[in-house]
């Protein structure tokens, strides 16, 4: 009896909440032109833009802290690299989601084109896709093969 009676309830919740419009949630926030501008303009600023969570000397998360430490790895240098802490400004920490269509932080652009997240850039670290990329947009010197026959 107990179990008829769940599923009788089960069933008329799940009713109501299909025909009430529920079947696919949206949660978007529309991001205000003036803030869109702003986020273009910083991830056009420079040649590297890292949206991460604390500072380069103190990152606030493990994935911002890696992110850095890859970046550094790579020998991106100080003068083409702009952080944005995101945990100063909310309107930026939402915001950057929104303008990325990327859940999580950090977000990492490279010559304003959007690259991924910490787990894009360590994929692409240890696949040598990042050396590649960086290369190519003279952000680090391209390092010459040098052949011997």
């Amino acid at each position: 009896m107990f179990r008829s009676a769940l599923n009788t309830s089960i069933s008329s919740l799940s009713r109501n909440v299909l025909s009430a419009g529920w079947r696919t949630p949206v949660f978007r926030r529309f991001l205000s032109d003036e803030t869109r501008a702003k986020i273009h303009a910083a991830v056009n600023e420079h040649p590297v833009v890292l949206f991460m969570k604390g500072t380069p000397e103190m990152p606030q998360c493990g994935f911002s802290r890696a992110a850095i430490q890859v970046l550094d790895m790579h020998g991106v240098p100080s003068e083409k690299l702009r952080t944005y802490n995101i945990l100063e400004d909310p309107e930026l920490r939402s915001g950057i989601k929104e303008f990325s269509e990327w859940p999580t932080i950090p977000q990492i652009y490279v010559n304003g084109e959007f690259v991924g997240g910490c787990d894009i850039l360590l994929s692409m670290h240890q696949s040598g896709e990042l050396e590649s990329l960086l290369e190519k947009h003279d952000i680090i010197p391209k390092i010459e093969s040098s052949s011997q026959s």
